[in-house]
């Protein structure tokens, strides 16, 4: 069950990353983005700490308070929560 639970939370976390790639590109081409509603529902299922790395990586999203100071603090939950239910589960 741990295995199961740490997978889900990296694979999501690279989901969150790349979704913050895949958003800056589309940007720069002036196409069709990835609504904000998508990139929250990824970061609320546990890939808040990939999108918070993917935005200070790819420089995306920073001006936005909501993703700038939001993302962090959920990534601190979401790994506590994780953190908690591993030791739970030991």
């Amino acid at each position: 069950m741990i295995k199961l639970i740490v997978l889900i939370y990296l694979v999501m976390n690279l989901a969150g990353f790349v979704l913050m790639k895949l958003d800056k590109e589309k940007a720069k081409r002036n196409q069709y983005r990835i609504s904000e509603r998508n990139l929250w529902l990824v970061a609320f299922f546990s890939g808040a700490a990939g999108m918070t790395i993917g935005m200070n990586t790819f420089r995306h999203k920073t001006k936005h308070l909501q993703f700038k100071m939001g993302l962090p603090f959920l990534a601190l939950l979401e790994a506590g929560l994780i953190l908690y239910l591993i030791i739970q589960l030991s």
